[in-house]
């Protein structure tokens, strides 16, 4: 059994979770793709998911209302064990990051990091990742009864429905006592699409020159088309933007159907976060920008003039 950890949120599976899905479709391991979701009140999540897999297996308890690293790792371990995985994978999320090791630690299994592509190599599961600042694509390879993975996301295309939705089953969880007691949550909403989720993402990197510019052509543009919104580490790190719409090497892996830099230079790690978009569009002064060498379509000139009538076009 391959056995993919779902993630979810506010009732709907997440893009992720379709890319993990397809990472197992493509890794050449045999058994049935599990889905496993964990929460309450997921039923919802559930029926989702059915459309993706062989099977859900849903552990609905309370004790899983909200994340908890610790209940994570033990539900995970725990189906694992019982439906006798050879491979589990688990959202290269920060979350996923947070408790993958833990099952791997308690499965005493090998543990494949950040993966972008997985295959079978014998007896084992063979994972390529990003390394040295994502210039280097580094091949590892793991043997094992089981193999714990986190799919790094934006890596692999979401997965299509199945022709026969699987079969669901409840499971009855044993779940330790928490030594973390959740005293409060906060959730940031907004109206505009989740960076992950999104179709169609708009980026602003230093050449939009200031606060005020990120705000009137990156969000304007973004707002009349429906689009995410997304931000290189320069920006981030300058304090114009929130690092959750950080995209590349230490931010967000994106692979939306359309992704358009306005005024991004194209340094590989930012690169690596986006090179797999489906068309990429540039709008950058500098001819000799490195964007423009990855770019289906390239402007050169200046943002000032042409995304306000880009937006006006879009508005029309």
């Amino acid at each position: 059994m391959i056995l993919i950890v779902a993630e979810h949120s506010g009732g709907k599976l997440s893009k992720s979770t379709l890319e993990m899905v397809t990472a197992a479709r493509g890794s050449g391991r045999e058994g049935p793709v599990t889905l496993l979701v964990l929460g309450q009140g997921v039923a919802e999540v559930a029926n989702e998911a059915a459309r993706y897999v062989d099977q859900v297996l849903v552990g609905d308890t309370a004790a899983l209302a909200q994340y908890n690293a610790e209940l994570w790792a033990a539900a995970t371990t725990q189906i694992a064990q019982e439906g006798e995985a050879h491979t589990v994978i688990i959202g290269g999320s920060r979350s996923g990051r947070e408790y993958a090791p833990r099952v791997a630690v308690r499965l005493d299994a090998p543990y494949l990091e950040d993966a972008i592509s997985l295959t079978s190599e014998g007896a084992g599961l063979q994972a390529q990742r990003y390394t040295y600042l994502a210039r280097v694509t580094e091949t590892v390879r793991a043997e094992g009864p089981v193999v714990v993975v986190t799919a790094k996301p934006g890596s692999f295309a979401p997965a299509e429905p199945l022709a026969t939705p699987g079969e669901q089953y409840d499971v009855d969880l044993t779940l330790p006592t928490s030594r973390v007691t959740v005293t409060g949550r906060s959730v940031e909403k907004s109206s505009r699409v989740a960076l992950t989720e999104a179709d169609v993402i708009v980026t602003g990197g230093r050449g939009v020159g200031n606060p005020e510019n990120f705000g009137k052509y990156v969000e304007g543009l973004a707002d009349s088309i429906g689009a995410g919104v997304g931000a290189t580490r320069a920006v981030v790190d300058a304090g114009w933007r929130p690092y959750a719409e950080q995209v590349g090497q230490t931010g967000k892996t994106v692979q939306p159907k359309a992704y358009i830099a306005l005024g991004v230079s194209g340094a590989v790690q930012h690169l690596s976060g986006m090179g797999k978009s489906r068309y990429i569009v540039a709008i950058n002064k500098d001819a000799e920008a490195p964007i423009f060498k990855v770019a289906d379509y390239g402007i050169v000139g200046d943002i000032n003039e042409i995304v306000p009538a880009l937006i006006a076009a879009s508005k029309a």
